[in-house]
């Protein structure tokens, strides 16, 4: 028989009270002051898409009830706030600010807000959240400074700050926090140089790309043996590449594309054993290519476009890079002649080679089943081109404009799964039908060839988003099947032989936000039913033969003259208003 004292244990464990005329537990898990502190950031939200602070109403915050509140079970301490949203979502989102209070709760040790759109400062009182291991801030509307306080939270290990508005430096104090692993802050603004006191034996992933960050890149010295991954690309870094930067043992991945980087690239690259991903490009470097880079047998992506590198290829490239898979070396001062052999004949999945001033016809690639993209545009390529792709069975990226490639369009064997295919600027004829029946084309660019052929009318279950067939010889007139293309955004057929009518169908693509139909002999007037075209941005009807009324609805009342001007008698805003009819 159970004892009086464990029937009174029973009884208190279960017993309940009445407040505010709700039913609550009588022993509340969560701390108070946690509790006042989630209560003040919810104040501080003006509007909330994602439902999930509506979670946030019962008493107990560590019930399980307040979505993306976690709590230690024994104390009742608040750990952990993740309230997250996909990045760029203008759906489920939060507005407002981030409150000083959550700065309270000391017990903290995650913090992820992102995703939203969150604004303000970041709070100053965060740097008494001394237990913090991550703090995760991304993809909000956060300005000011990054406070030189948070450098207090010594126990920091995550710390990502992307995808704001923040200004300023980056403060030193952040070389203090001496178990940081990964460091964030790309796609703000951020201004100044990389302190040189930032040594961090600890950091392994270093982020400062797209900002606004100058001076000479940060010396790497022997301290930063754990870091693997880094990022500065986008801002404007100047001088050389140091050579410290070559002596990181565990390495993986650098970024260094869109500085302004000038010398040479180091031979001393080949220590880096554990690279796998080079990218300098759109710098100002020249010189060779290093003999050096060959011994990086991890290496898969080298991108060195957009530099002045010249003249020769190191030919140990010939006998190394074991593990290359994406090369690109476009737009320096190469002066190829023809596609190296050694090129054709590595498993590729993506080869650029534009501007290398590549001469003669495609060469036969031995490998052709692996590449997914091939960029071999402004170089003096010639002859037909029917049967080159007839084997890359993976391609679906294909640039080949600028050249001097004479062909029949509609004899061209292209992939199945190709999505994008751009041969503008070569020498094009013949039916542009059978591509544009294409049901895995989303971006198609034939302007500027020599392609007479009449627009045919579309099928169902096309995807196509842009087409450009400017600077042709087209004929016939705009198929009113032309609205089936129901995901089509960008739509050019200037400087073309079109007539008849602009179809009334167009009015109904309501994803087109780029028309261009001018320079044609077009007739007739612009269908009223462009009014529903409720994301168009952009339109050129000039030099053809239109005549009425304007739709007089926003934006097409508002672009600018000289989209309508060399009409027969086009009227109303934003040209003269019409004649009234006698």
């Amino acid at each position: 028989m159970r004892s009086p004292k464990w029937k009174l244990c029973l009884a208190l464990q279960f017993l309940i009270i009445s407040i505010s005329g709700k039913i609550v537990s009588s022993a509340l898990l969560c701390s108070e002051d946690d509790r006042a502190a989630l209560l003040s950031f919810k104040a501080g939200i003006v509007k909330d898409t994602t439902g999930i602070l509506s979670s946030w109403r019962a008493l107990d915050c560590c019930s399980g009830a307040w979505e993306g509140v976690t709590c230690n079970p024994k104390s009742g301490h608040v750990i952990g706030l993740q309230l997250q949203s996909a990045a760029g979502s203008s759906v489920f989102v939060m507005k407002g600010i981030l409150s000083p209070a959550l700065g309270s709760m000391k017990f903290l040790e995650t913090m992820i807000i992102s995703g939203m759109k969150i604004a303000g400062n970041i709070p100053e009182s965060f740097s008494n959240l001394t237990g913090l291991k991550q703090l995760y801030l991304e993809d909000n509307l956060l300005d000011g400074k990054i406070p030189a306080s948070l450098g207090s939270l010594h126990s920091l290990r995550y710390l990502s700050l992307s995808g704001n508005k923040l200004r300023g430096q980056l403060p030193p104090s952040l070389a203090t926090l001496k178990s940081l692993v990964q460091l964030t802050v790309s796609r703000n603004l951020l201004t100044g140089s990389i302190p040189s006191s930032f040594i961090n034996p600890s950091l392994q992933v270093l982020d400062l790309s797209n900002n606004l960050f100058s001076g000479k890149l940060p010396s790497f010295s022997s301290q930063f043996r754990n870091l693997s991954y880094i990022d500065l690309s986008n801002n404007q870094f100047s001088g050389e590449i140091p050579i410290s930067l070559c002596y990181l043992p565990s390495v993986s991945s650098i970024n260094l594309n869109h500085n302004k980087l000038t010398g040479k690239i180091p031979d001393q690259i080949s220590n880096l054993k554990s690279l796998s991903s080079l990218s300098i490009a759109n710098n100002s470097l020249t010189g060779t290519i290093p003999e050096s880079l060959a011994k990086l047998s991890n290496l898969w992506l080298l991108n060195l476009s957009s530099n002045g590198l010249r003249d020769p290829l190191p030919g140990s490239l010939s006998k190394g890079l074991p593990s290359l898979s994406s090369v690109d070396l476009s737009y320096n001062n190469l002066q190829l002649g023809k596609i190296p052999d050694w090129l054709r004949t590595k498993k590729l999945t993506s080869l650029n080679l534009a501007g290398c001033n590549i001469k003669g016809n495609l060469p036969i690639f031995k490998q052709p089943d692996t590449l997914g993209s091939l960029d071999l545009s402004k170089n003096s390529i010639t002859g037909t081109i029917s049967n080159v792709f007839a084997n890359m069975t993976s391609l679906q990226t294909l640039k080949l404009s600028n050249n001097m490639i004479i062909t029949n369009i509609s004899e061209i064997i292209l992939p199945e799964i190709l999505s994008s295919l751009d041969l503008h600027s070569n020498q094009l004829f013949g039916s542009v039908s059978i591509l544009l029946q294409k049901s895995s084309l989303r971006e198609l660019d034939l302007s500027n060839n020599k392609i007479s052929d009449k627009l045919s009318e579309f099928k169902e279950q096309l995807y196509l988003k842009s087409i450009n067939l400017s600077r042709n010889r087209i004929t016939g007139q705009i198929p009113s099947t032309v609205s089936r293309l129901t995901s089509l955004e960008r739509l050019d057929l200037s400087r073309n032989l079109i007539k008849g009518s602009i179809p009334e169908t167009v009015g109904s693509m309501r994803s087109l936000n780029w028309l261009d139909l001018s320079n044609n002999g077009l007739t007739g007037k612009i269908p009223q039913s462009f009014t529903m075209l409720e994301n168009i941005r952009h339109v050129n009807f000039r030099s053809n033969r239109l005549c009425g009324e304007i739709p007089q609805r926003r934006p097409f009342n508002a672009f600018k003259p000289v989209a309508y001007a060399g009409n027969l008698c086009l009227c109303g805003q934003p040209l003269p208003p019409c004649k009234k009819k006698q």
